[in-house]
């Protein structure tokens, strides 16, 4: 993994950004704003899973009154998401936000925009701007297009000179609390987007593949590419954009920063592929005690072990098993139960299976 590069540092609340911060995982909740009750129950959910900061859709006045009561609630971060109507940017503001997300071109006049900025800096809170691919200035991809690059390319260089552009209207202000995000359905297309910026800028940059779809397909395209980025040391907070519960997004989010060695990974699960020596329905056994390890830790729960194994035959089964501070391996209609290199019980596989689910219910807090 690449030394992550140098940013100037931003906070979000309590949470800071760049800098050499540790990457944070962001959402998004999906229902009304309007509504606190339930908004604040599922950013207490979204906070227990692992969420650091959390941003709201702010599309109307009746948002903007509910904010209050979201931020005197919220054991996180909020960030207020804003579109077109720098009026909601200033209420929000008002209201106390920790961060405003809104695109300076698609506010209106110089006025609004440094109506928002100045308001921004007088709060002390930051501004993320970016640029979409769904939203890219009128001709600018088709520009590049006609000078020659390839689509992927047009596509990349547009995106940086976006969110330049958006950079340079808040600059212009002496507003320099600024996170980045140039987001593309394409990996490739925000993999080159994100690796010219960073070459240009000091700013943070909030990584992640926009509309990447339902999670069969999303935590695969998301997985690569916000991936890519970190191991080259690119990325100071991420969102895992998914057609699904936001608590999916946090989960994944967690996982690739625990890939990418960014987050302590503890339990690590590891379990094997099924193969013809297998004799017993590992890929239950091994689902199973995964969704149960992953209720506790939404559950705000800690599990005090580094590594959990479930295996399924005689070739790699018990060597991993024995290396792991709990495991289990399959034989043949049987499962042995390892703690820590020591073998502790031989079980049928449904009791193997209530054996090793007690085994971690003794080792978690919280």
């Amino acid at each position: 993994m690449k030394t992550p590069r140098q940013t100037r540092r931003i906070k979000v609340g309590s949470v800071a950004i760049g800098g050499g911060a540790p990457v944070s995982i962001q959402s998004m909740t999906n229902t009304p704003t309007s509504d606190p009750a339930a908004t604040l129950a599922q950013i207490r959910a979204l906070a227990r899973a692992g969420c650091d900061i959390i941003r709201c859709a702010v599309p109307d006045e009746a948002a903007v009154r509910a904010l209050p009561e979201i931020l005197s609630g919220s054991p996180i971060p909020v960030i207020a998401d804003i579109h077109f109507d720098y009026r909601l940017a200033l209420g929000a503001i008002r209201a106390g936000i920790h961060g405003i997300r809104i695109n300076p071109g698609n506010i209106g006049s110089a006025d609004r925009v440094r109506a928002v900025a100045e308001a921004a800096g007088e709060a002390g809170i930051p501004i993320r701007v970016g640029a979409n691919s769904g939203s890219l200035p009128k001709g600018l991809y088709e520009s590049h297009l006609a000078a020659g690059l390839s689509p992927r390319d047009a596509m990349a260089q547009s995106l940086a000179e976006a969110a330049l552009e958006q950079v340079k209207l808040l600059e212009q202000y002496d507003f320099r609390q600024i996170k980045v995000s140039l987001k593309s359905s394409s990996v490739l297309s925000t993999v080159d987007a994100c690796r010219r910026f960073a070459e240009l800028s000091d700013i943070p940059l909030h990584i992640g593949i926009t509309e990447s779809g339902v999670p069969a397909a999303g935590l695969i395209k998301s997985a690569v590419g916000i991936g890519t980025l970190l191991l080259e040391g690119i990325g100071e907070t991420i969102r895992v954009s998914l057609t699904a519960d936001p608590l999916e997004e946090v989960r994944a989010g967690l996982q690739i920063l625990e890939a990418a060695g960014l987050r302590s990974a503890e339990p690590e699960f590891v379990s094997c592929p099924t193969c013809g020596r297998t004799k017993i329905d590992l890929a239950r056994l091994a689902s199973e005690v995964y969704e149960f390890i992953e209720s506790l830790k939404q559950q705000g729960k800690r599990i005090h072990l580094h590594k959990i194994a479930v295996m399924g035959c005689v070739v790699n089964g018990p060597g991993e098993a024995r290396d792991a501070d709990l495991g289990l391996a399959g034989g043949d209609g049987k499962a042995v139960i390892f703690r820590s290199g020591t073998i502790v019980a031989t079980l049928s596989p449904e009791e193997a299976l209530e054996r090793i689910k007690q085994e971690i219910r003794s080792h978690v807090s919280g």
